[in-house]
């Protein structure tokens, strides 16, 4: 249903409410009309990378595995099954009348923040650091789960509006302080994307201020989404964050006046309770009828436009496509296309029928936990890297294991003594003719806060290291003197250099879904190809950054950073051996379609097996003052390739490559000689050195009127 339809049909049932019916809906958990034969209805659902919290779904890899992939139509297609298997739960759940938190077909996904600090603990729900990548597999995303049938699939949403990326521990008084130019060049890309390009439905504000205004009711940032960018969906607020207004922000004395802020300045929904308190407001004059009801006819506009009331074509989707075949075999290779290898020394992938036996070490070897990051849902069977590889094996090859220790406490047993596994590790690594060694982190050590344990700060990191019980480990696997694969499973930045120098490979697993275990088999063997590139910087340490708490983005991410990566952003190694031979550039403008821009790209697989691989367009403008100072990624795409085949790859770039941002925040063409880098990775020196290959540099001229 069309939006100005299905919001005739909203005004026309919203004037049948009463004043206190009307201000019932605007909270998440809106209670039936019985009346008017409205139903229940809770808008909390959660889909990062798979339904969540709603029982049984396939599990995907973790949101900043998606990115890893680079790969716009993988994440159109997780979307499309999430929104399935979301419609098929809804229709089997409400026909037994329950429409209970997280059922619904409101999925408050995906989060298109920017992971601008690797000490961030939610950055594993973004897609990294850089905003064309973001934007790129956001509205990917998006348009896949909200479809394009008569009926919208599910309803996305586009979160946390804006400048949102911790520290956790500070997200409810914290005022994140930004540049104009900062803002348009960083933090409002993708959720300008999302809103214009996909048509996002609904959006979420923050908890924090931003430049002094609650991110939730924000009159700057509500100019942007809904005037200069002509938003018409639903606002809502993050969960309880309506409350921080008077409780923690200051900004408001009393619920009342912290109601009557928000839904004043556009936020529709309030996830949380402070909207008990909107009948209150309008008691005192605070809140006027009107604003009540244009609240509750886009949320109405919502679910008609979902079908919720005339029909949908989904209404069909049975149970049954929930964890069906065809979805398991997606997420398994969608694991399998977030694997970035980050180095190997000619280990991989490994041959089964010339090893006896394999040792298989650490605290993630044979975790659910780190399969799964956060905002995950329940997956019917989970296979964990150990149960990956004991079944691709199937009692070929022997196979040793010890957890080595605990994740991060110093023991594994309450009365047993400090590191009480490291000597069960180092017995398993001197008995196997090669070692894999799984590390990383879990959803209790990385998350939101008051997600995790006690062990970090709010659900952020302190630092890049691994916990000290993990770092002994390696120390004590190393110390055996077999090959060992280092497998790292984490959603962020963590140092490597002592993995990079003592072992023979390392591979950034990321949390790869319920499915991850299976995948990783596969790509050891050689059946697959590691198929990610880091969708971050891994910095050598974080001195060169500024504060947590900086907002800026001076000395940050790829773009900006003024030190040589530990590994770069783009950067990730195959099996095989894609080159770019040669890259052209054409462009023109015309007054209807303005500039239009393209790089073809001669590709080559230069070795003995099918290889895939991901062409990236990096864009510099040389003369500049507002340039970004570091060539910026605007263009990729994945390639497959047959042995030894030659290809043409067509990448567009958009206009915006070659604008820069003032300091006042707009968008302009400033200067028109630009370097374009055409390669498998960015063009810094440390990529050159890691890969062996030279980016295609092109030196053009734009014509920019």
């Amino acid at each position: 249903m069309k939006r100005e339809e299905a919001r005739k049909k909203a005004e026309e049932l919203v004037s049948k409410m009463t004043i206190e019916e009307k201000a019932s809906q605007l909270r998440y958990d809106a209670p039936a009309i019985k009346r008017l034969g409205i139903p229940d209805y809770n808008w909390w659902g959660e889909g990062l990378h798979g339904v969540a919290r709603a029982g049984q779904a396939t599990v995907f890899p973790q949101a900043i595995g998606i990115g890893a992939t680079f790969d716009p139509e993988l994440a159109w297609e997780i979307s499309s099954v999430i929104a399935e298997e979301g419609r098929a739960k809804y229709n089997a759940y409400s026909s037994h009348g329950d429409r209970g938190i997280y059922k619904g077909l409101t999925f408050w996904s995906p989060n298109v923040n920017i992971f601008r600090d690797p000490r961030w603990g939610r950055g594993h729900e973004t897609y990294g650091e850089d905003p064309f990548l973001t934007k790129s597999l956001g509205v990917a995303f998006v348009k896949g789960l909200q479809g394009d049938g008569e009926t919208m699939k599910a309803a996305a949403c586009a979160k946390h509006f804006a400048v949102h990326s911790g520290p956790e521990a500070d997200r409810h008084h914290f005022d994140a302080e930004v540049s104009k130019k900062d803002l348009w060049e960083t933090y409002l890309p993708a959720f300008e994307g999302l809103v214009k390009e996909a048509g996002v439905e609904a959006v979420m504000g923050a908890y924090n201020r931003v430049n002094g205004e609650a991110a939730c009711a924000s009159t700057v940032l509500q100019e942007i989404l809904r005037g200069e960018w002509g938003f018409q969906g639903h606002f809502l607020s993050d969960c309880w964050a309506i409350r921080d207004f008077h409780e923690n922000h200051m900004i408001t004395s009393t619920p009342v006046e912290s109601a009557a802020l928000a839904i004043n300045t556009g936020c529709d929904l309030n996830c949380g309770s402070t909207y008990q308190y909107v009948l209150k407001a309008y008691e005192k004059g605070m809140v006027s009828e009107e604003t009540i009801t244009e609240a509750a006819v886009r949320l109405f506009t919502c679910r008609f436009m979902l079908g919720l009331f005339d029909g949908s074509e989904y209404d069909s989707i049975p149970y049954t496509r929930v964890e069906c075949p065809e979805h398991l075999a997606l997420a398994e290779k969608a694991a399998a296309e977030s694997f970035v290898l980050l180095k190997n020394n000619g280990i991989l992938p490994l041959n089964a029928d010339k090893l006896h036996t394999i040792g298989i070490i650490g605290p993630n070897a044979d975790s659910r936990e780190a399969l799964v990051g956060n905002y995950h849902g329940t997956a019917s069977r989970y296979v964990t890297i150990q149960e990956g590889i004991q079944d691709y094996l199937d009692g070929k090859v022997r196979v040793l294991t010890s957890i080595g220790c605990d994740l991060f406490r110093d023991r594994t047993e309450h009365l047993a003594a400090v590191q009480d596994r490291l000597a069960e590790a180092a017995v398993v690594a001197e008995n196997s003719d090669i070692v894999l060694l799984c590390v990383g982190l879990d959803e209790t050590l990385e998350g939101e806060e008051g997600d995790t344990g006690n062990s970090y700060a709010s659900g952020d990191k302190e630092g890049l290291q691994l916990p000290q019980v993990q770092t002994e480990l390696m120390e004590t696997v190393a110390a055996a003197g077999k090959p060992v694969i280092l497998c790292l499973m984490a959603g962020s930045d963590i140092d490597l250099s002592y993995a990079a120098e003592h072992f023979d490979a390392v591979m950034m697993l990321w949390y790869p879904g319920a499915m991850g275990g299976k995948a990783f088999a596969r790509v050891l063997f050689g059946e697959e190809e590691p198929g990610g590139k880091l969708p971050l910087t891994f910095y050598q340490n974080l001195s060169s950054l500024p504060a947590f708490t900086d907002y800026s983005m001076k000395g940050r991410t790829y773009r900006y950073m003024e030190e040589e990566a530990q590994f770069p952003f783009g950067y990730g190694l195959t099996y095989g051996d894609v080159c770019v031979t040669d890259a052209g550039f054409t462009c023109g403008r015309t007054p209807e379609e303005g500039l239009k821009a393209q790089v073809t790209a001669k590709v080559e697989n230069r070795s003995d097996r099918i290889s895939s691989d991901v062409i990236q367009v990096y864009v510099r403008n040389t003369r500049s003052p507002f340039a970004v100072p570091n060539p910026q990624l605007f263009g990729f795409r994945r390639v497959r390739l047959s042995p030894h085949e030659k290809a043409e790859v067509v990448i567009p770039l958009p206009a915006e490559a070659f604008m820069v941002v003032n300091e006042d925040g707009q968008k302009i063409f400033d200067q028109d000689q630009f370097e374009i880098y055409t390669g498998t990775s960015q063009p810094d020196d440390r990529s050159v050195f890691l890969t062996g290959k030279k980016p295609i540099l092109s030196c053009v001229t734009v014509p920019l009127v």
